[in-house]
């Protein structure tokens, strides 16, 4: 499963977003949840690969989660991206 988003906060993707989302991403077990950007894929497990990303204002970039909790840890992901106003959804 995947989703796509575009990043609206004016700082991008830092060092405290980037923790929010590593640590949602641990909380399933039963699923591993990558980002993708740039052509480059990298574990949700890791702050250091997030921020590797270089992820700002304007970027694409996409969550791509595999596994038996695929589907709820994608929802998880999406509510940290949304509800701290990283990024929105594109459609």
């Amino acid at each position: 499963m995947e989703r796509t988003f575009r990043i609206t906060d004016e700082d991008g993707i830092h060092a405290r977003p980037a923790t929010a989302l590593v640590n949602t991403a641990n909380k399933f077990k039963g699923a591993e949840s990558f980002a993708e950007a740039n052509g480059k894929k990298v574990t949700l497990k890791s702050i250091l690969g997030v921020l590797s990303l270089g992820l700002e204002q304007g970027d694409s970039f996409k969550l791509i989660v595999e596994g038996e909790e695929a589907a709820d840890a994608l929802q998880a992901l999406t509510d940290v991206m949304v509800n701290e106003g990283l990024g929105e959804v594109n459609a």
